[in-house]
């Protein structure tokens, strides 16, 4: 590979820590190292109001209350913790969720079912992977405890009609859930205007650090401890808490208004590499909705050339993209979020991602645009299955 700088494209699986945040963390692991839960010295005391200050730095962001907001190792911890909490600690055993859910959704309901201890459904969606809001109306129960529909699809980029989804199911005495792993940071995300009752997102998708997340919980919304051994998070999930992730967090949220703002020169980035890929390259779609999206994710598929290969040669150039979810990179089927969306098991195998942040500059869309159109063309040299 020639020395060239890299260009990193796949904000969707993470994105690169601010500096700022890194100072702000800093303190925390030699001079301010203090365990949060030890209050009688000074050094408790410090990590236990940086620990405050960033609920609130956090509840800001998504116009929640401070005492909403509960630490985490992540989404993926948030969205098991309140699957099986509602499950385990309520007397409703029905869970409804999407077709399109992320793995850390879809594989707690099923162990939650295999186990005996919940039922789930899962809707339907669109070509474009919308959820009809008729379709929800009709899988309700009268023993439907809990509804999950993920804000925003991590390989598609989708936004769900969240707040008419949350209306409904709370009309039916419901708790309503999303991942909102996807949008925060990304867009406005206000849990009251959108009316959840809980909402799961991960640090490090916004410029904050990886091992932190949270799970906002509305007050009053019953849910099960799901970690015990000690009084953390009030009590209801044990573990000598993560300060310096905590305060990279925090500092993360109070960045992410200004990363916002840029939301509509990503937007229109990602609409000049679609131009310029559909008209260099023959026989390629792009998925989900073109309108109703974050503004920062572009997903296509690519007829006649596998997305792995894609990723291979682009990386070989120094392009980093990615073919879906960081979550199943290795996997040899085809994406379960394309295939719910009726795109054929053939071409769902050549799709890619390229995911923008605040940083992705137009050289960088110019340098996919410029390497793509060869590496597809070189690829369905080599195919025996492909036909001009």
């Amino acid at each position: 590979m020639e020395n060239r700088q890299l260009v990193y494209l796949d904000n969707a699986a993470t994105t690169r820590v601010d500096p700022k945040v890194i100072e702000a963390m800093q303190p925390y692991f030699c001079e301010k190292y203090g365990n949060a839960a030890s209050q009688y010295y000074e050094l408790g005391r410090q990590s236990h109001a940086a620990l405050g200050t960033a609920r609130e730095r956090l509840a800001a962001l998504i116009g929640a209350a401070p005492e909403e907001i509960y630490f985490t190792a992540g989404a993926t911890e948030s969205n098991n913790w309140i699957i099986q909490g509602t499950a385990l600690g309520g007397k409703r055993k029905h869970i409804i969720t999407s077709a399109i859910e992320h793995h850390a959704v879809l594989e707690p309901l099923e162990w939650l079912k295999k186990n005996g201890y919940a039922d789930f459904t899962q809707l339907p969606v669109g070509r474009t992977g919308l959820v009809d809001p008729d379709d929800l109306k009709k899988a309700l129960r009268p023993d439907t405890g809990l509804v999950s529909i993920m804000h925003a699809n991590n390989e598609i980029g989708t936004l769900q009609p969240i707040k008419c989804l949350a209306a409904i199911a709370r009309g039916a005495g419901a708790v309503f859930h999303t991942d909102a792993c996807q949008s925060v940071g990304k867009i406005d995300v206000n849990v009251q205007e959108l009316g959840v009752d809980a909402l799961s997102l991960s640090a490090h998708k916004f410029h904050g650090p990886k091992g932190i997340g949270a799970l906002y919980l509305r007050k009053g919304v019953r849910l099960a401890t799901y970690m015990h051994g000690g009084g953390q998070e009030n009590r209801r999930r044990a573990g000598t808490s993560n300060v310096a992730g905590a305060v990279g967090m925090g500092m993360a949220a109070e960045l992410a208004p200004g990363h916002i703002a840029d939301g509509p020169r990503q937007a229109s980035l990602v609409e000049d590499i679609w131009k310029g890929l559909s008209g260099s390259i023959r026989k390629i779609i792009r998925n989900g909705d073109p309108a109703v999206r974050i503004p920062n994710l572009l997903s296509i598929c690519v007829e006649g050339a596998e997305g792995e290969a894609i990723l291979g040669y682009l990386d070989m150039d120094g392009i980093q993209v990615s073919s879906g979810s960081a979550c199943t990179s290795g996997s040899l089927e085809p994406s379960h979020v394309l295939l719910a969306c009726g795109v054929p098991v053939e071409l769902a195998h050549g799709s890619i991602r390229v995911s923008l942040s605040h940083e992705t500059a137009a050289e960088d869309a110019g340098r996919l645009l410029a390497a793509m159109p060869e590496v597809v063309s070189r690829l369905r040299a080599m195919s025996v299955t492909w036909k001009e």
